[in-house]
């Protein structure tokens, strides 16, 4: 992460360029992500204009109840996050993975009652798989409790799986979608070569990840189309992914991280940007089936599954 005097000028620019979607994570360097991303909302933007989103789930001290979706966790772990995030209200609110261990319907129970109290808005979940999220959706319809109204998965021009049910499935049921990493960890806006190692702070923390979610043979002949359609254009290869993965039915935010200025002007630029249906094509031609990635969590296994 970067200190809090680095980060500061990076909210401030998010807010002039019209960014008003800052997302964190409890777990995110054990709350100092929310207390650093709390103190740059309030100084420089209007809570009443900006959505503030945060997670709960993950690993936040020694014993039971310091991780989880229990209702203990969960109604503890948003006390906390809305004294770090320094606001009265979380706007979207998000199980950070599914949690094997407690009944979903427990889960959902507790994040209901958090919108009742008027602690959060909204709910929403992230990666896993999408018989859980309608499983979630239903049990929550039954019971008159609030639904999910968002998906943050695992999606860019180098993981597609989520294209076989999730998506079509978060379409169906109007959940917006808010992709994690949306640049491959760098791979798509170019930070990385073939065989070259890690160049900035990022891709210093997120190499090893980085090895685990894309290793597939295909992974660089996308990362070779993507440099070939920005070569082309005149533009970023970044500028490039995120125009195809905001062109994506029900995409609605991707969640971008940045350690330089100038990355939040290419973001930005991405959103204006129109791809041709050649280039899109010639974009997703690469690209071959992966195994999951980045979401299995807990003892949960299917046959034919593999992690």
């Amino acid at each position: 992460m970067l200190e809090e005097d680095e980060a500061m000028p990076f909210f401030r620019r998010a807010v002039e360029l019209g960014i008003n979607f800052f997302d964190t994570a409890d777990v995110y360097s054990l709350g100092v992500s929310e207390q650093i991303t709390g103190k740059g909302i309030r100084e420089y933007a209007r809570l009443d204009e900006v959505v503030v989103a945060t997670k709960v789930r993950m690993k936040m001290g020694d014993g039971p109840n310091k991780v989880g979706l229990s209702r203990k966790h969960i109604i503890q772990s948003c006390e906390a996050s809305l004294t770090r995030l320094g606001v009265e209200r979380i706007d979207l609110y998000q199980i950070h993975r599914a949690d094997p261990e407690t009944p979903v319907e427990e889960t959902l129970a507790a994040l209901d009652q958090l919108v009742r109290d008027g602690k959060v808005l909204y709910i929403g979940a992230s990666s896993m798989f999408a018989w859980q999220l309608m499983k979630a959706l239903s049990i929550s319809e039954r019971n008159g409790w609030a639904k999910f109204v968002a998906m943050q998965n695992h999606y860019n021009l180098v993981y597609r799986e989520e294209e076989r049910e999730m998506m079509p499935l978060c379409v169906d049921q109007g959940l917006g979608v808010i992709p994690w990493s949306p640049l491959a960890r760098g791979l798509l806006g170019g930070n990385r070569k073939r065989g070259d190692n890690t160049t900035s702070v990022r891709d210093e923390e997120d190499a090893p990840l980085a090895d685990q979610l894309y290793d597939h043979p295909s992974d660089w002949d996308v990362v070779d189309a993507t440099m070939r359609v920005a070569e082309e254009r005149g533009d970023q290869p970044a500028q490039v992914a995120l125009a195809w993965l905001l062109s994506r039915p029900a995409v609605v935010a991707p969640i971008v991280g940045t350690t330089k200025l100038g990355q939040l002007e290419t973001a930005v630029a991405a959103v204006d940007m129109e791809l041709s249906d050649e280039e899109c094509a010639e974009l997703e031609a690469p690209y071959q089936a992966h195994d999951v990635r980045g979401w299995l969590s807990g003892p949960l296994q299917l046959p034919g599954v593999r992690s």
